[in-house]
């Protein structure tokens, strides 16, 4: 089980490491494509709905005032840092469709594993996760059409129908499962991470090694972009966080929940809404980075000497 902790929790190199085997060689990855990644994309939604409870939900309906700011500046300011940047840095219009539909993707699932390294507040995080992802179904597909409609048509009802398939409907398949088959839950729980990790790394790894060609070409630009996006999004949640909760623990949480999007979910959305295979390159890249940013975040923060966390 020690094992399964730590394979688990060094998911970040898992992903930087197959993200550079596929840059080098795609076959080894370029394998896993076509509907295998919203298979792993449910399967990754499935076992974070398995770690959620309906007592999350009462929780969550008690501290609805904690989990408000990190839900809403999800929706708010990584779309505006998303769009901004796009210009900023004059992406190539695939590119910048790419970057706006993952700015306005809903929290990634390995917030909860790294709000767990750093000494966050796992509850909240794992709160303000499922509920940016159940309102993904609607938000998602209306800020990237408001953001990214003149750049290119975007399928706002199949961004929609997609995102209840691949996320909405394992989420709830999981509190069901959970709740419904609660033995066969806990012996499968503890292996669901890993999974999850396995998963994401590979949807990661194809996505980079079936464009290999264009993420070497589009060199600086779209990398800084894709970075300025994460970076903000830690920076400004934590600063909002602090502000509006006056917690060091909760702005923390809000730090990371804001920073680190659903990479995966805007890998598939790209892919089966978008004509061109581009517009997932700033989606699979987002993954490498947020990953190691929230590495980097979990490190200093656990390891700030001699701070007391409230």
């Amino acid at each position: 089980m020690k094992l399964i902790i730590t394979l688990t929790n060094a998911f970040p190199f898992w992903v930087l490491l197959a993200s550079c085997l596929a840059l080098l060689e795609p076959g080894l990855f370029t394998w896993f494509s076509g509907p295998l990644i919203p298979v792993g994309l449910g399967i990754i939604m499935l076992s974070m709905g398995m770690t959620i409870g309906f007592e999350d939900f009462r929780r969550i309906s008690q501290k609805r005032t904690n989990i408000i700011p990190g839900v809403v500046l999800q929706y708010t300011l990584m779309p505006a840092l998303g769009w901004t940047l796009a210009t900023l840095f004059d992406l190539p219009t695939p590119f910048a469709v790419g970057l706006i539909l993952v700015s306005c993707c809903p929290g990634g699932t390995a917030s909860n594993v790294i709000s767990f390294l750093a000494k966050a507040d796992v509850a909240l995080s794992v709160s303000m996760t499922a509920i940016s992802t159940l309102i993904a179904a609607l938000m998602t597909p209306l800020l990237t059409e408001t953001l990214a409609g003149s750049r290119v048509d975007v399928p706002a009802t199949g961004l929609l129908l997609d995102t209840v398939q691949v996320v909405v409907m394992p989420v709830v398949a999981g509190v069901v499962l959970k709740a419904k088959l609660p033995t066969a839950s806990a012996r499968i729980l503890p292996f669901a991470p890993l999974v999850a990790v396995v998963a994401i790394t590979l949807i990661v790894a194809s996505v980079i090694g079936s464009g290999r060609t264009q993420v070497l070409e589009a060199g600086p630009r779209l990398v800084a972009a894709v970075l300025c996006l994460h970076i903000g999004g830690f920076l400004f949640g934590y600063l909002a966080g602090r502000t509006l909760l006056s917690e060091e623990r909760a702005a923390r949480t809000v730090s990371i929940e804001v920073g680190m999007q659903n990479s995966g979910l805007g890998v598939v959305l790209a892919q089966q809404n978008f004509a061109s295979p581009l517009v997932a390159i700033p989606c699979a890249i987002s993954a490498v980075f947020h990953s190691l940013l929230g590495s980097i975040a979990a490190a200093i923060w656990r390891n700030k000497s001699g701070q007391q966390v409230p």
